[in-house]
């Protein structure tokens, strides 16, 4: 039978206005925007190393919304969502015709709506656009959902299912509502716990949990419970457990329902709020903090936080780092986050301080790499001033001549400005630049010798950098706080294997000031070798140093640099960094990792037993210590000097007057003039070789005398209302033979003095010469630059 030609025409129109119309839906489609709130900022989660969550901030919005991805959800939560709201969604384009076919039948037949036909596509779009319940509504949503399906993947689109769905005044998505319902996230969940996820969006005010809604909800949980369980979506327990689905919903009856919210995860917040400003784009951030390490750090501060606070100190920061893998595990930036009064949200461990002394064990270490210094040199420790730098010990004693290992543990000041003098101030930067120090200011020339006893400032988590490559053998490698699964970078070489070894012996002996007086009561965790140190001013007071695993710093003060006298390394610091190393580190002997065999690159060297330099023939106890292969000091010993004698007399002879003379040849102990000048000062003398017999002086060309007092580029400052004659400048000088020394000042004689006297000069403003010479004719000069202050 054939279709009359109106027929045929109005079938053409009507397909063409079809294509028309499809078309335009198309291009609707496309040229219409998503909705809005699909681009909405999340709740930003700062994790654990383990993944659990540590702290969670408010979305922009003020909702708890976290970033979902379905890879992260339980599936068998994911099994029961499609079996109860959208049993075909893998397939269906946003709009499911068999279930709109579906409820028109129902609805029909009895009468009244007992059926939707919403797909999870069509209750997104409710959830981003809320409009009234309408049938124009409907249309629009179904729109909507078809447009979604065009623009985005199933993946995407459930995605955003998850973590839009409304659970409930301000908690949005699934993650978000595990972790305010039932405190973890929905990695795993149990058969109530997925029941009551499904529930509560069907109607979220009713059913959001309160002591007024728990009928409500249980009776809504059970019923999805035992509407999953006929459908076979429910878990029945482990794979292979003998579990009927009877008892499943007996158990999910069983389980109370959740009657509030969990607070959510707020720990670690100066870390958080730090990590979060350096990655502002990412909405998750998996760290490399451990939980208890981090809990256990915070309670030691917390509870510090009363005692310290009587005596001044406001503000505390403690970093601990796990120097295996350079990977920190716990970050503490003050006492009390919620403080407004002392700062209490300043991110202290990124806070540059002054470190005291916690900086000379790396100047030990590169002393001993480039060869100046041994840990068994006699150094001096006396008075010294550098131009108008004059450092000066914490006690204010000087103990004269000490080893430099004695002078590490025991902390001297002058014996590591002298060290860092002879090392040069810019390589010393250089290298804490390759420790990833990044507080120094560029300016070439702004740090001085002070720099060696605190005259720079570093910050707690970069000081813990530096002792993290003295317990890896000098390896410095980027301290890791956020996991972004790239390898570890190649370790750059601050020092040798063998300096660390060697400064990390230093640091472990314990007859020091600055160890906790408890202690020896209670024991030390083993293998542990520390420092601690306390600015100028009572400023800060830092503790910093290793165990077997586990590098630790802590740090005292305030953040408005409001000194006390409590604020000293050793008595406030130092008893925190035991606390903390005994609390993270492994229990047991068994634990412990032996540090007694030195490395490789060390040799057993013969020096005198006394000086530790290289022994000449007078040394005559001598004793075998390491030094670096590569890197042995060829200074001989500057100490022992052998003298021969006129047996009758006991004077000192030259070769030229040995003849007819019994010549004896002794050794004897000399020691630099500026230490007896010292000495001399406390009203105490040390025994000196003999003087040379009458026409024996040894004569000839020699060395001249060291001018040490002014020191060279010195500008002296007069203070204006004091007199010149109370602002005296001292003129000290080094002599070999104990030479007398003549001075003069602008060509005019001044007076002489021996080696180890002093001689002081009243300043006048203008440039002077100052000339020194020894009896032998042999000089040198010094420009000084004296200046009246502003």
């Amino acid at each position: 039978m054939r279709l009359p030609r109106i027929t045929k025409r109005r079938l053409a129109v009507g397909l063409l206005l079809l294509l028309a119309l499809s078309g335009a839906g198309l291009a609707a489609a496309w040229w219409v925007p998503l909705p809005e709130r699909l681009s909405a900022t999340h709740s930003v989660v700062i994790e654990y190393q383990d993944g659990t969550p540590a702290h969670v901030f408010l979305a922009p919005d003020e909702r708890w919304r976290v970033l979902t991805r379905s890879q992260d959800i339980d599936p068998a939560y994911l099994r029961a969502l499609f079996a109860l709201e959208d049993k075909r969604f893998a397939w269906h384009p946003g709009v499911d015709p068999l279930a709109v076919a579906r409820a028109v039948v129902s609805n029909v037949v009895k009468g009244r709506r007992v059926s939707g036909a919403s797909t999870l596509t069509m209750q997104l779009v409710r959830v981003l656009e809320p409009r009234p319940r309408t049938l124009t509504s409907k249309i629009i949503e179904s729109f909507r959902a078809v447009q979604l399906e065009l623009r985005l993947s199933k993946e995407d689109i459930l995605a955003a299912y998850l973590q839009f769905v409304p659970y409930g005044r301000n908690v949005e998505g699934v993650e978000a509502a595990a972790l305010a319902y039932f405190g973890h996230r929905a990695t795993h969940l149990s058969p109530a716990e997925i029941a009551t996820l499904l529930a509560v969006p069907q109607n979220p005010n009713r059913r959001f949990p309160t002591p007024e809604n728990a009928e409500r909800l249980k009776a809504a949980r059970d019923e999805v419970a035992r509407r999953l369980l006929e459908e076979g979506a429910l878990p029945l327990g482990p794979s292979g457990a003998a579990v009927s689905s009877e008892e499943v919903l007996a158990e999910v009856r069983r389980t109370p329902v959740p009657r509030g919210l969990t607070p959510f995860p707020r720990e670690a917040p100066h870390a958080a709020v730090w990590l979060r400003a350096q990655r502002p784009e990412l909405s998750r951030l998996r760290t490399t903090l451990d939980a208890g390490t981090q809990r256990l750090a915070e309670r030691l501060m917390r509870d510090a936080a009363g005692e310290l606070g009587s005596q001044g100190i406001r503000n505390g920061v403690a970093v601990v780092v796990d120097h295996e893998h350079a990977e920190v595990r716990a970050l503490v930036g003050s006492f009390d986050f919620f403080d407004a009064r002392h700062g209490g949200q300043i991110i202290g461990f990124d806070t540059p301080r002054s470190p005291g002394s916690a900086l000379k064990p790396l100047l030990y270490a590169m002393g001993i790499d480039r060869g100046v210094a041994l840990p068994e040199h006699l150094v001096s420790d006396i008075p010294e001033a550098y131009g108008g730098y004059m450092p000066r010990n914490f006690d204010g004693r000087f103990m004269g001549l000490v080893r430099l290992e004695h002078a590490l543990s025991q902390s001297l000041n002058i014996p590591f400005v002298n060290l860092l003098r002879s090392l040069g101030v810019e390589r010393f930067l250089g290298t804490l630049r390759l420790a990833h120090v990044e507080s120094l200011r560029p300016e070439p020339g702004y740090y001085g010798l002070s720099a060696a006893v605190g005259g720079l400032e570093v910050t707690p988590l970069e000081l813990a950098g530096v002792y993290v490559a003295l317990a890896r053998n000098g390896g410095s490698r980027p301290l890791k706080v956020l996991e972004d699964g790239k390898p570890p970078p190649e370790p750059r070489e601050l020092f040798s294997p063998g300096a660390a070894w060697l400064t990390r012996r230093a640091l472990s002996l314990k007859d020091r000031p600055d160890f906790p007086a408890r202690r020896w009561l209670t024991g030390m965790p083993a293998q542990v070798h520390w420092k601690t140190g306390t600015s100028f001013g009572h400023r800060d007071a830092w503790a910093a140093g290793s165990g077997p695993r586990h590098t630790a710093v802590v740090w005292l003060g305030n953040f408005d640099s409001t000194p006390s006298v409590h604020l000293v390394g050793a008595d406030a610091a130092g008893p925190l960094l035991f606390d903390l190393l005994e609390a993270v580190g492994k229990r047991g002997r068994a634990s412990v990792k032996e540090d007694t065999l030195p490395p490789p690159d060390l040799a057993r060297v013969e020096v005198c037993a006394y000086s530790g330099h290289l022994p000449t023939d007078a040394c005559k106890e001598r004793r075998e210590v390491f030094a670096r292969r590569s890197a042995v000091p060829t200074q001989p010993c500057p100490y022992h000097q052998r003298v021969e004698v006129d047996a009758r007399t006991g004077l000192a002879l030259s070769p030229v007057c040995r003849a007819g003379r019994e010549v004896e040849s002794r050794v004897y102990l000399t020691w630099p003039s500026g230490i007896r000048r010292w000495l001399t000062e406390q009203h105490r003398s040390l025994p000196t070789p003999p003087a040379y017999a009458p026409g024996c002086e040894p004569g000839g060309a020699g060395q001249a005398p060291a001018i040490l007092s002014p020191a060279e580029g010195q500008v002296a400052l007069l203070i204006p209302g004091v007199s010149a004659e109370q602002q005296e400048v001292p003129l000290e000088a080094e002599a070999a033979h104990d030479r007398e020394l003549t001075w003069f000042v602008n060509g005019k004689f001044l007076g002489r003095a021996r080696p180890d006297e002093r001689l002081w000069w009243t300043p006048a403003p203008g440039t002077h010469e100052i000339l020194v010479t020894d009896d032998r004719g042999l000089t040198s000069r010094r420009r000084l630059v004296v200046r009246e202050r502003p």
